[in-house]
C-alpha cells in the first residue's frame, strides 16, 4: 500500500536533556480552570470542567536558549496570550494558548465551536517536555509571563480549580486518552492582547522558559 499523496511529518517537541523528541497526537485544552482568570472572564465557581482542541500542528517547538517566531495570525485585531502549564502522564512542559479573542468572542455570541479563535497556525507555542519523574514540586510551581518585559500574568500551579488527576480523569470519561495526547490545563489571570513585534516570555518553576517573538 502507498500513499496517494506524501504524508506530513508527525508533529513532535523535543525532551530536555535530550536529542529524543515527544509525538504528539491530540491536544486537549481546559477553560477557565484558574480561580482569578474564570473570574476576570465573568465566571466564578466550581463548575464542571469544560474542553477544546488545538490541532497536534498547531504546536510551534522552541527549544531552551531560543527565541521563537510565531507569525501574527490573519483575520484578528485581538491576538491574547494565555501562559498554560501542559500535564500528561508523561511529562510537563511550558506551552503558550494563543487566542484570536476577537474571533473568539463573535463564535460565542452566535453560539459556534471557538475553532476559529482557538486552532489556528502556531497558536501554541511550546518548550521542551520534562519526564515526570525528575520533577518535584511542579504541583506548587509559580506560573508567570511578561511581554517585552512588562509582568502580565502570574500565580501558582496550586490555583488551578481542577488538578491534574481531576482533568484526566473527567477528560477520559468522554476520550480515550493514550501517549501522544497533551494536556493544557488553564491560565492564571491576567490575559491580554499583543501586537506583531511583541516579546513574550514565559516560564513555570522548574521547566525553564519559553519566548516568542510575534513576527
Amino acid at each position: 500500500m502507498q500513499y496517494v499523496i506524501d504524508a506530513p511529518a508527525p508533529a513532535t517537541i523535543p525532551v530536555a536533556g535530550s536529542d529524543d523528541v515527544f509525538p504528539i497526537r491530540r491536544v486537549f485544552c481546559v477553560g477557565r480552570n484558574y480561580v482569578e482568570h474564570a473570574k476576570e472572564m465573568g465566571h466564578s465557581g466550581r463548575e464542571a470542567p469544560f474542553f477544546f482542541m488545538k490541532p497536534a500542528d498547531s504546536i510551534l517547538p522552541v527549544p531552551y536558549g531560543t527565541t521563537g517566531d510565531m507569525p501574527y495570525p490573519a483575520h484578528t485585531a485581538d491576538l491574547h496570550h494565555e501562559i498554560d502549564a501542559l500535564s500528561h502522564v508523561w511529562g510537563y512542559a511550558v506551552g503558550l494558548d494563543m487566542t484570536r479573542r476577537d474571533l473568539q468572542g463573535e463564535a460565542k455570541k452566535l453560539g459556534r465551536p471557538w475553532d476559529t479563535g482557538k486552532a489556528f497556525d502556531f497558536s501554541a507555542p511550546m518548550g521542551p517536555l520534562h519526564a515526570a519523574g525528575a520533577l518535584q514540586g511542579i504541583e506548587h510551581a509559580t506560573i508567570m509571563l511578561t511581554v517585552n518585559g512588562e509582568p502580565r500574568q502570574k500565580g501558582t500551579t496550586d490555583q488551578m480549580i481542577w488538578n491534574v488527576a481531576e482533568i484526566i480523569e473527567h477528560l477520559s470519561k468522554y476520550f480515550t486518552l493514550i501517549p501522544g495526547d497533551l494536556i493544557f490545563t488553564g491560565t492564571p489571570a491576567g490575559v491580554g492582547a499583543c501586537q506583531k513585534g511583541d516579546l513574550l516570555d514565559g516560564g513555570i518553576g522548574g521547566l525553564g522558559e519559553l519566548r516568542v517573538k510575534l513576527v
